[in-house]
């Protein structure tokens, strides 16, 4: 059984993780040599006795493989299968449906998920939308938007197919789409007509989302200006999104992000709550157990509260694998029959995998499934109990060990304090502040929740103390895979009983994962990664030894923008722990809007820029220099140019204030223009000439009609053209006639919506380009624009 559940678990992960499906055909084929192989395996020796015994682990592992890499391909094929018509992107669209999902606020309005009743042929069944106040800019003067769960509205909508940012590293925003089952995002227009056609519609699953958002109503008119409230909100019902983005940071910085999601150990201490109580309520009737004895009743009483917990939570996968571990040991107790811990986990990791193929995709699947996992491995083979201090420490010594690699893996961090952030939060989060969360969404209890937000702030004094400490956190570059394998197998074998033989090696195979760097580019050579941040530009220029970043992308939220949400989590990813200088070209948004955030993050040596003295980054504690044009140094043999402004401003525009950098590395050049209109170009013609010459540059303005001159194209004379343009972008850059200029040119032209971030390499044999869409390509992203 465990056997069989580890390769079905494989085969899922290698569909998950190819370029493209399987074509039908070939699934069949698949298909059925995998149910040979299981059916030969399952064969008895006496009636097969062609088939050796030795032989059956193989044919079964070669049977589960293969049966789940079909099951989870024909739920691919399924889903793939609701696409949104290409031309449908963008146009005016009435839907009728249901709002499906907890409504979440946004800095302008409302997002949500919406159930499709009734559209256009070729609209999905779920949708993501929001309806922004004041929509183009206007004014809002309603508070909010007046939208709730399980109502059905009428809509006229804009929508376009799933598309993420895609970066070295980064998060796939099209996969967390795709595992949600939403395949188009859109927004509620604002000038037609939206009108709500029921305020209640019945069905289960809407009616969780109502008590939902209705016990998140009753939390923030209880406590409207308690910082902490949001925790509790997440603690009740899993709205991660109610905690604030500085808390977040907090967490992660001490290691009990874990703790703020209904997790598998809340959801165990609900049960045994209600576990508890139902068999000492049992016990008290004189005729219940003549017809069901009390522990069966308990159990059963356990995982009923396990299930409802885990509804209102949202049902995450670390809650689901929880409820199936639970259901399991349940019907095994009223079925009188004993399971180990390894069958119990891996029927729940089956259950989990049959409902969800794409739940290998969340970094909390193999985090949950892993840590269970590690405590199972200690717990084996005692022969008898131990003291609660010893085995919490063992536990914890495990968790730490055993889950350090896929941490550095998959967040390229690891928390120094989180030992001792645990041992204070774990029993204070599982024990009191969530059972008072719950005990307080029910009426009356106003008092509970205001208990709960005293506990909890009791408890972030700490939290912040412990996170404020300068070694908080270890980070390093993303480990290679081999690395995180053999730390792995070295933890197994760390962790294994006393009597296994030199478990002390096992540290020694940590050491490739915590050493190893990071691999930068040759001395003389230079590497350009044009981070693909949407509407905006963001441009890490690495040498042998330094780091440049040039702008830092747009500003999404007030919380949310570029250097937090991708550049310096690639920065981190990448091994980059302090920029030589960062350069802001100008002040626009879409250039700027990460780089407080990046100064946050990380030092930075020097910062250039074009910015006005009163810009809020003028006040950032860092060295600041103007970039003016024939400044230039070198790096590692790299030479760095700046060929723009000069002087006085060549226009009103900020656009003509751009700093403009010229990157030379072993014979080849590459112009960083930003967002230069064509006075500026004009002005560089004067200036330069041919020494404009490059082989590769990023076009000015993101390919605006007011840029790209055919005499600045052709002094230039880039065979490597890059466009940093947003999705199906609302200025509907890059033009058609300045694209139609670069062609005729001769040039290769990428864009970052089509090919996702853009690497460049600068080396006396050429300029190599890599796209990471291509590179990095799953099933699920889309088709290029």
């Amino acid at each position: 059984m465990r056997l069989f559940v580890f390769f079905f678990a494989a085969g899922i992960c290698v569909l998950q993780w190819q370029p493209a499906l399987p074509a039908p055909a070939l699934l069949a084929g698949i298909g059925a040599t995998a149910l040979l192989a299981l059916a030969l395996a399952a064969t008895g020796q006496e009636s097969a006795p062609v088939i050796r015994r030795s032989s059956r682990p193989f044919l079964l592992a070669i049977g589960a493989a293969g049966l789940g890499l079909v099951w989870a391909a024909g739920f691919a094929h399924w889903r793939l299968a609701e696409e949104l018509p290409a031309d449908l992107e963008g146009r005016d669209i009435e839907v009728r449906g249901v709002v499906a999902g907890l409504p979440q606020e946004l800095e302008r309005g409302l997002r949500f998920a919406f159930d499709v009743e009734q559209a256009a042929p070729g609209v999905p069944r779920r949708v993501s939308l929001a309806w922004y106040r004041g929509g183009d800019g206007e004014a809002d003067e309603s508070p909010r938007v007046p939208v709730r769960a399980g109502e059905r509205w009428r809509f006229t909508v804009r929508l376009k197919r799933p598309h993420g940012n895609l970066n070295p590293h980064g998060f796939d925003y099209e996969a967390w789409l795709f595992e949600r089952g939403i395949r188009a995002t859109g927004y509620v227009r604002p000038r037609a007509a939206a009108e709500r056609l029921a305020a209640w519609v019945w069905h289960p699953g809407y009616a969780v989302e109502m008590l939902r958002e209705a016990i998140r109503e009753r939390f923030r008119a209880v406590l409207p200006a308690a910082p902490y409230a949001g925790i509790l909100i997440a603690l009740a019902i899993g709205d991660q999104q109610a905690i604030a983005p500085e808390l977040w940071q907090a967490f992660g910085r001490t290691g009990i992000t874990h703790l703020m999601s209904i997790s598998g150990l809340h959801v165990t201490m609900l049960a045994g709550l209600a576990y508890a109580l139902v068999n000492w309520l049992w016990r008290r009737s004189p005729r219940l157990p003549l017809h069901l004895p009390a522990q069966k009743a308990a159990a059963l009483g356990g995982l009923l509260a396990a299930f409802a917990y885990c509804l209102l939570a949202g049902f995450a996968v670390p809650a689901q694998r929880t409820l199936y571990m639970l259901g399991v040991v349940a019907l095994a107790h009223l079925a009188g029959r004993e399971l180990s811990a390894s069958r119990v986990l891996a029927l729940a990791l089956l259950l989990v995998l049959l409902l969800d193929p794409w739940a290998v995709l969340a970094a909390g699947f193999w985090l949950s499934f892993g840590a269970v996992g590690l405590l199972f491995l200690i717990g084996g083979g005692q022969l008898g109990p131990a003291h609660w201090l010893r085995e919490w420490l063992r536990a914890q010594w495990a968790v730490t060990i055993g889950m350090l690699p896929a941490l550095l893996m998959l967040f390229q961090q690891f928390s120094l304090v989180s030992p001792l952030a645990n041992a204070l939060a774990i029993p204070l989060v599982s024990f009191v502040i969530t059972p008072l969360a719950l005990l307080g969404s029910l009426p009356a209890l106003d008092p509970v929740l205001a208990l709960a937000h005293w506990v909890t702030t009791a408890m972030m004094v700490a939290v912040d103390w412990l996170a404020a400490l300068p070694l908080a956190v270890w980070q390093q570059a993303a480990p290679p895979v081999w690395a995180m394998l053999l730390a792995l197998a070295g933890g197994v074998w760390l962790l294994l009983p006393r009597g296994f033989p030199a478990r002390w090696l096992g540290l020694l195979c940590f050491l490739p994962l915590l050493t190893t760097e990071a691999p930068r580019p040759l001395a003389g050579t230079a590497q350009v990664n044009v981070l693909d941040v949407g509407q905006g530009l963001a441009i890490h220029v690495q040498t042998a030894a330094h780091d440049l970043l040039f702008d830092a992308g747009p500003a999404f939220s007030a919380d949310a923008d570029s250097g937090n949400r991708i550049i310096a989590p690639y920065l981190r990813a990448m091994g980059v722990r302090r920029l030589d200088a960062m350069v802001i070209s100008h002040a626009d948004k879409d250039h700027e809007g990460g780089a407080a955030s990046v100064l946050a993050a990380l030092p930075v040596d020097l910062l250039k820029t074009s910015l006005p003295f009163e810009h809020p980054l003028s006040a950032q504690p860092v060295r600041h220099e103007p970039c003016v044009a024939g400044d230039a140094w070198e790096w590692d043999g790299v030479r760095f140019e700046m060929l723009h402004p000069a002087g006085e401003p060549l226009s009103r525009k900020s656009n003509d204030l751009s700093c403009v950098l010229r990157v030379s590395a072993g014979g080849r050049a590459m112009l960083l223009t930003s967002d230069i209109e064509a006075v500026s170009e004009q002005a560089l013609l004067a200036r330069y000439g041919q020494r404009l010459a490059a082989e590769a540059m990023t076009a000015p303005h993101h390919g605006s009609k007011t840029s790209s001159t055919a005499e600045f194209i052709a002094a230039v004379g880039a065979r490597e053209v890059i466009f940093p343009v947003g999705y199906r972008n609302r200025f509907g850059h890059p033009k058609d006639e300045v694209v139609a200029r670069h062609v005729a040119s001769g040039a290769r032209l990428h864009r970052t919506d089509r090919d996702g971030a853009l690497r460049l390499l600068l080396a006396p044999q050429g300029v190599a380009v890599g796209h990471e869409r291509a590179e990095s390509r799953r099933y699920w992203h889309g088709a290029a624009p």
